[in-house]
């Protein structure tokens, strides 16, 4: 049974028993406090925990889910993989425990032929908690398992809780029997991986606090309204019902692992780590589609990072199978075809999708290239040495150039030295400590939700600012210090939760107004306007005047000023975009976006920096669409109607069943969009692009000032431009031409300035030679030579002076002061070296004296530094160990 089978059997199963069926949400969380989504009730949680009223009674869905926790497990075991989908159903408030046991029989017991998925009862097993006498007679009275196969096990498995004060119950987990060739007798209680779990049915019933761990906490009592909440995990389910041996098996999986096989020239099933890392890539190269088709794009920060580390993964094992060219344009196009007939958008995207992920591949390569160069020189310098690898060299190559610590162990075992990988270890785990300490500092700063939740259950806010900046409202809550409470007095910063608002809350790029509320003896100054749960909008203000109290009448205002800045930036971005697209062409798509008052950004997937001509081009299409006074049209429709008329939907961005479209000329600029916007495109004014720049392999960034913000850019350089025309005494029209003479002169004369310095330095080679000490069976030659113009300067006498000394077995060190940073040169000749001298080793030595670091070849090496005072006792130091 194909994996996209049980997706549909699923669906169809739980619809016909009057489930909503719910399409499978972004895997970019919407919850502040993950970075995905990474179990199928996620989405479901402001339902699950009462904060925002479920819009259902049940509900099912196939959620994509992302974890990495567990990434070094990945291809190890049958189950871990980074992708998974986790189908589920849920109830709020409407069946419970009986209703969730024997849908789960059915659905799992009933015939292929019939629907179902056609599980033989013998091959199930099921685990309880074990105080939780009603499951184990639900069991009894819906399965037809023996009591043998219904085991009781403890909180630390069969409990479920967030981990935080809330709702909490116990949960029953089906498995699957693989057979007696898998393992031991004696069922999930074993904890053998001869029991794969395959679904987890929880009865969320209690409200727990004072939570210390997993199973210590106090059960408050029951829940107002009990929930159920279900995950089967689809790929577990398939990879039993196809007969394979494990999730990488599978028919959505295994075309690419076959594929990495083919170009890596590897066989399948010979060698366990050939194998492990072939399921590495299928899975990566998975979870790297899924990720980008749901707008996440390489970086190095947040969800671009992991997604940039399973690339960076795939690329590694390909290397470490022995394929070290490019490969995604092989195994990316494999998943697109494995994946698209449950997911269609990945076939639909995958111009932008495969350009990023081909640029990624590229980019890393490049860095191979240039992490193995510097790799080289680290075990060229250890092998002379004797040594090994330092950790410090690996951990900086691992952390800073991405290159991967088994590609440093297997260049060095190629040389036959070692790496420090204590030293690496240790540096790793200050990362990784250092990771969590951020992550914890982050997490502990959160909002506690819950704060929330009786006010969303008072109802949605009512935007009323699209058509008045001034609104009538009532005070519904006050939270101060994350707290509710009945008021907030003068000179306090509180949180405002109102009926209605005219204030617009920061979302979709939108920065939040600004403004004020005022009441009957009140005012207070609006200081942010955000929605922390959907359909809240909480305005932070400071008290100005008096005291708010909940229930009493209040006037939103926005400030006008500001609110026209904002509106004018918005429709300004939707003019970029469109002018954007008529340059670059279609596959130029809005990837992130940011716009106040006086000012817009915006992100756009494009791969190449934009040459003058063409950013002047989009800033001309974009001013003359302004002077065009183009039409501009908000219409309020389902999202399928939005999409037939051919509104452009934000790459990742998510929408509801009902949309806002803005029109812009028409058809010209048609997207979807809850902004505020102008009346006509002449009301923007003027849009002035002032920056251009690189946000990652695959996107580019244009900024621009909007309106009067434009005006006054503009006139601060007309004022520049009349500073420059005035003192140096030209018509504008030959200013370029002037500058460009004075640019001339001045190389001109740097260049004769050095070859004065160089003069000047050469003419202190036979002061240098006649200086040699004899050190060690050695002739040195120790200089200090003040202030220089560059390292070069310093390099060139070097090697003068070593030539004067011609067939001696020599060692030249040089240092000086380059404008302010001090610079060390050793040179050795031919006898030198063979006497021992290493020019490498000599300016390690002195940069380490001078605060820096530095390393080179044996015949000609560089060292730097950061105090030009300690020259002296630097050249001191390389004197001592050459005998002095």
């Amino acid at each position: 049974m194909q994996t996209a089978e049980i997706h549909r059997r699923w669906l169809d199963f739980f619809e016909r028993r009057g489930h909503t069926v719910v399409p499978s949400a972004s895997l970019v969380s919407d919850d502040p406090s993950l970075m995905f989504t990474v179990a199928g009730m996620v989405p479901f949680v402001p339902y699950l925990s009462g904060l925002v009223p479920a819009p259902f009674d049940r509900a099912t869905s196939v959620q994509k889910c992302i974890r990495t926790n567990d990434i070094e497990e990945v291809g190890k075991t049958p189950r871990h993989g980074t992708f998974f989908q986790m189908a589920g159903n849920f109830s709020f408030g409407d069946y419970f425990k009986e209703g969730a046991i024997s849908f789960a029989w059915e659905l799992l017991t009933t015939s292929e032929e019939d629907g179902g998925l056609g599980f033989k009862p013998e091959d199930l097993w099921v685990t309880v908690y074990e105080e939780d006498d009603e499951a184990i007679e639900l069991w009894r009275k819906h399965s037809t398992l023996p009591d043998e196969r219904i085991q009781r096990l403890g909180k630390d498995t069969n409990y479920w809780s967030t981990g935080q004060p809330g709702p909490a119950g116990p949960c029953s987990e089906i498995f699957y029997d693989m057979g007696p060739e898998y393992g031991i007798d004696g069922g999930p209680a074993t904890d053998d991986d001869r029991y794969v779990e395959i679904w987890n049915l929880v009865f969320m019933q209690y409200q727990v606090a004072d939570v210390k761990s997993k199973t210590d906490f106090t059960i408050l009592g029951e829940l107002p309204k009990k929930n159920i909440d279900t995950g089967l995990g689809l790929e577990r389910v398939a990879f039993i019902k196809q007969g394979v041996q494990n999730m990488y098996e599978i028919d959505q999986v295994r075309p690419v692992l076959d594929r990495a096989a083919e170009l890596s020239g590897k066989t399948y099933g010979e060698n366990h780590e050939d194998d492990v890392r072939l399921r590495v890539i299928a899975d990566h190269v998975r979870s790297g589609l899924m990720l980008m088709a749901d707008g996440v794009t390489p970086s190095n920060e947040g969800r671009g990072y992991i997604l940039r580390r399973l690339l960076r993964r795939v690329i590694r094992s390909m290397r470490l199978l022995g394929f070290e060219g490019a490969s995604f344009g092989e195994l990316f196009p494999v998943s697109r075809d494995a994946m698209k007939a449950a997911y269609p958008e990945v076939e639909r995207d995958f111009d932008f999708i495969s350009r990023a992920a081909y640029a990624e591949e590229r980019t890393f390569l490049r860095t191979l290239a240039s992490g193995s160069q510097i790799l080289d020189a680290a075990v060229e310098s250890a092998k002379s040495a004797g040594q090994a690898v330092p950790g410090d060299t690996a951990f900086l190559l691992h952390d800073t150039y991405g290159f991967p610590i088994e590609l440093t162990l297997e260049v060095a075992e190629e040389a036959g030295i070692d790496v420090d990988r204590k030293v690496f270890g240790e540096l790793m785990q200050e990362q990784r400590d250092r990771a969590k300490a951020d992550a914890k500092a982050k997490k502990g700063q959160m909002a506690d939700l819950s704060v929330y939740k009786e006010l969303r259950g008072l109802g949605e806010t009512v935007f009323t600012g699209y058509d008045q900046l001034v609104g009538e409202s009532r005070v519904l809550g006050i939270v101060v210090y994350g707290a509710p409470t009945s008021e907030a007095r003068e000179g306090e910063i509180a949180e405002v939760v109102l009926a209605e608002t005219s204030l617009w809350a920061e979302s979709g790029g939108q920065d939040s107004d600004q403004g004020v509320i005022v009441g009957d003896g009140f005012e207070a100054e609006v200081l942010d306007v955000q929605k922390p749960v959907p359909g809240l909008v909480v305005h932070t203000v400071k008290v100005t005047i008096g005291t708010i109290g909940i229930d009493q009448r209040a006037e939103t205002r926005v400030d006008a000023d500001y609110r026209r800045g904002a509106t004018q930036a918005h429709s300004a971005t939707h003019i970029v975009h469109a002018a954007l697209r008529d340059v670059l062409g279609p596959n130029a798509h809005q990837a992130g976006s940011y716009n106040k008052a006086g000012y817009m950004r915006l992100d756009f997937t494009h791969s190449d920096a934009l040459s003058t001509e063409t950013k002047s081009e989009i800033e001309e299409i974009s001013n003359l669409a302004i002077r065009s006074d183009y039409e501009v049209v908000t219409r309020e429709m389902a999202l399928d109607e939005a999409k037939a008329l051919g509104a452009m939907a934000l790459f990742g961005e998510k929408y509801g069943d009902r949309v806002r479209v803005v029109d812009i000329g028409g058809e010209w600029s048609r997207e979807l969009c809850a902004g505020t916007h102008v009346d006509s495109s002449s009301e923007v004014g003027m849009i002035s692009l002032v920056s251009e720049s690189s946000v990652g392999s695959t996107n580019r960034r244009v900024e621009s000032l909007v309106g009067i913000e434009a005006f006054r850019n503009f006139a601060a350089e007309r004022a520049i431009v009349q500073q420059l025309t005035s003192g140096l005494k030209v018509p504008r029209a030959e200013l370029i031409t002037k500058v460009q003479d004075l640019g001339s002169q001045l190389r001109a004369a740097e260049k004769k300035i050095a070859a004065l310095e160089a003069e000047r330095l050469g003419q202190r080679v036979p002061e240098l030679v006649a200086g040699a000490e004899q050190l060690g069976g050695l002739t040195v030659v120790l200089g200090s030579l003040g202030a220089v113009g560059s390292a070069d300067d310093v390099r060139g006498l070097a090697l003068k002076v070593r030539e004067r000394l011609g067939d001696q077995a020599a060692a030249v060190v040089l240092a000086g002061d380059a404008g302010g940073k001090p610079v060390v040169i050793a040179a050795t000749t031919p006898a030198g070296r063979e006497a021992g001298a290493k020019a490498g080793q000599l300016a390690r030595l002195g940069a380490q004296v001078l605060g820096g670091g530095g390393g080179g070849k044996d015949d000609l090496a560089q060292g730097g530094g950061a105090d030009p005072a300690k020259i002296d006792e630097a050249l001191a130091e390389i004197r001592r160990s050459l005998g002095g």
